[in-house]
């Protein structure tokens, strides 16, 4: 797909943020797998925009929450900005804004699933961090993350924590935990993992992920959840 005015048009009305040059958000999804097989006229991938936007992203889930938990102390913030800034929360959110079919990749690096892949998805949300700070400075970087990041904040924060608070929980009760994949689909390059938790041999969650440990994280929330109501 060519990032024609129409593409960037409806890109920006999913980030919320319209860019006065364009340039940045092309830019900000162009893969190094297409700079590589273009060639003509040099085009710059996204790396060095994931590189800014990684630390403009610190900087402002850091602030945010010294701002609003004031109650707890640096080494409890800096484990909640973990569960909000890892690859796996941010390449959700990406995925849920279907930012991938925007990103320009090589034949090949589309083919092998570039645009479903966690770790690219992960640098696009930090490289268009970096493309509105660059187009419009500080205050509609702020907005861009509050608006897609800093929400349901004890929600990304127990799906984060899910693996511990589950085997936790496991320990209390003297049961067995146990995860067990159950399906394994798609080629090398692409697979998908199904995963069941068991806790003293009982069924209480099913997660499926690109990886083992993604799908296990997913079968743990599943089953965090599943406690919590009936609790």
């Amino acid at each position: 797909m060519a990032l024609d005015s129409g593409s960037i048009e409806k890109v920006e009305n999913i980030i919320g943020y319209h860019f006065r040059d364009k340039a940045h958000i092309r830019t900000a999804l162009t893969h190094k797998s297409y700079v590589n097989e273009k060639m003509t006229g040099h085009p710059e991938s996204y790396e060095k925009y994931e590189f800014l936007g990684d630390a403009i992203l610190e900087y402002i889930s850091s602030e945010f929450l010294f701002e609003e938990y004031k109650e707890l102390a640096e080494g409890e913030l800096t484990k909640l900005r973990a569960s909000l800034v890892c690859e796996f929360t941010l390449s959700k959110i990406v995925r849920a804004l279907k930012l991938g079919q925007f990103i320009l990749f090589s034949k090949g690096e589309r083919l092998t699933g570039g645009a479903d892949r966690d770790s690219i998805l992960c640098d696009i949300f930090e490289s268009v961090l970096g493309a509105i700070y660059l187009d419009g400075g500080m205050e509609p970087a702020r907005a861009y993350v509050k608006k897609h990041l800093l929400t349901d904040i004890e929600s990304k924060r127990r799906f984060h924590d899910s693996k511990t608070m589950i085997q936790e929980y496991a320990q209390s009760k003297g049961l067995e935990i146990n995860y067990e994949t159950v399906g394994e689909s798609g080629p090398d390059h692409m697979k998908t993992f199904e995963v069941v938790l068991k806790i003293g041999g009982e069924k209480v969650g099913h997660g499926v992920g690109s990886s083992k440990k993604n799908a296990e994280q997913e079968a743990a929330y599943e089953a965090l959840n599943r406690l919590q109501e009936e609790s």
